[in-house]
């Protein structure tokens, strides 16, 4: 990819001041590799080696290269336009079709959304198992209301401080991956690991083996999404054309390493029926590998600052695409409106806080109803369907020749990619359970819903 200039800020028009460029190579390095790590390692190993057992890095490996495959057309993508709104920018440009394009960025949003709602609640179960008192439903949801409320003050503070947060929570939810590695290490050189487990299939006994590799996957998907929340920062970047493609590279293969380390070190040391069943699956890790050593204790806390990581940035993201979108005009103007001062989306960043919270207390309400997971699935779910639609209009957009030089996906991978998304979002491939659908699709009517007043106002101006 050929390095050239970066492009000029873009115009907020109508008085609006613009997003402030803050993001350099590092700090988007820590952002992409803060976004992926987090929830889905944290919260869903035990769920993902439910479905095969202890070859529970396998699905963790598929997830990686169907990741890497999409990012690939998203760096094609924001390299030739380095703007804010992500994948919904880039339908919109590939179809003109207000409808898909407002269908597109809902999914993205909602997914954002759907995440940090995951998140929200893997942050409350880890707080109850850190200070070690019973939590209930209801005490559980209070702590993750609470929580979104102060991710929200955070986010309205600004992007600098948000950004700056990211980079300490990166290295704290990294130290404690490495924790688990090397205590997992620790036991399994003191002879108690089983390896026998690592290349066990166990699936559940209403499934084939295929299915249930699809559903793990499906699952394990969760934990590789957030590259794509990147692009979201483009107009927050400095010189994004250039810096992208190294970053993104590099952050996937980060934590697609120690993903597939951390899932074999857990089968190892960890029965897969108990992995399984608990809420927190490398708290019990650690708990299991090293019972007497005192740092131990310290992993639910850590996990509480991974899980609160993923929040912060997907409702960074969330916002940004929202207000990216108003700028084109696909959604109402007032979310795109720019804090004089703190130079951050604030409308934008009020609403999706308030979808949020009302997603964690819809779900948790659920009675036996596994949050974290059927949350976790929905996002992938969700993003999946949106993955292919980009690899579409990667492919599409080639119409559009530019001078200026860019990142290059080539013919193949759009659409192997495009092919394997719709594949792992399909009900009768995947074995996706039928409560997903059930949430992305009352998510996405609420958002037809909420289009109908854009979309009239705009016929109304034409």
């Amino acid at each position: 990819m050929a390095q050239i200039s970066p492009p000029s800020p873009p115009e907020a028009g109508s008085g609006q001041p613009s997003l402030k460029r803050v993001m350099g190579p590092g700090l988007l390095l820590l952002f992409i590799v803060g976004d992926i790590l987090g929830t889905g390692i944290y919260a869903l190993t035990g769920q993902v080696a439910g479905e095969v057992g202890g070859a529970a890095w396998l699905p963790f490996s598929i997830a990686f290269l169907v990741a890497l495959i999409t990012a690939c057309s998203y760096l094609e993508l924001v390299t030739k336009y380095p703007e804010a709104a992500g994948a919904a920018l880039y339908v919109h440009k590939a179809f003109g079709k207000q409808a898909l394009t407002f269908l597109v960025c809902f999914a993205v949003m909602c997914s954002g959304i759907t995440s940090a709602s995951a998140a929200s609640r893997a942050f409350a179960a880890n707080l109850a198992t850190g200070f070690g008192f019973d939590a209930g439903n209801g005490v559980i949801l209070l702590i993750a209301v609470g929580f979104m409320l102060l991710v929200l003050a955070v986010n309205l503070r600004g992007v600098g401080e948000s950004v700056k947060l990211n980079v300490v929570l990166t290295a704290v939810e990294l130290s404690g991956l490495l924790l688990v590695i090397v205590l997992s290490l620790y036991f399994i050189a003191g002879g108690d690991a089983d390896f026998s487990r690592v290349v066990a299939f166990e699936t559940p006994a209403d499934k084939s083996v295929f299915l249930a590799a699809s559903a793990a996957t499906s699952l394990a998907f969760f934990a590789m999404v957030g590259f794509e929340d990147s692009v979201n920062m483009a107009e927050e970047t400095k010189d994004p054309t250039r810096i992208f493609p190294r970053m993104m590279f590099t952050g996937l293969g980060i934590t697609g390493l120690i993903y597939v380390l951390v899932s074999i070190c857990a089968v190892a040391v960890v029965p897969v029926g108990q992995l399984a069943e608990s809420e927190t699956p490398l708290v019990t890790v650690v708990q299991t590998a090293a019972p007497g050593v005192p740092i131990a204790s310290l992993l639910p806390f850590i996990s509480m600052f991974a899980v609160a990581n993923s929040a912060l940035i997907n409702m960074l993201m969330a916002s940004r695409l929202l207000y990216g979108m108003s700028k084109q005009g696909v959604l109402p103007p007032f979310l795109s409106a720019v804090h004089a001062t703190r130079r951050t989306p604030h409308a934008a960043i009020l609403f999706t806080t308030l979808i949020a919270v009302g997603l964690i207390t819809f779900v948790s309400l659920v009675p036996d109803s596994p949050v974290v997971a059927l949350l976790g699935g929905t996002t992938s779910l969700l993003l999946l369907a949106v993955f292919a639609a980009v690899n579409v209009a990667v492919l599409v957009l080639r119409r559009d020749v530019r001078t200026d030089r860019h990142f290059n996906a080539g013919r193949v991978l759009p659409v192997v990619g495009t092919v394997t998304c719709l594949y792992l979002v399909l009900p009768w491939s995947s074995g996706r359970p039928a409560g997903q659908y059930e949430i992305a699709g009352i998510l996405l009517v609420v958002g037809a819903i909420l289009w109908v007043p854009s979309w009239l106002s705009a016929r109304r101006r034409s």
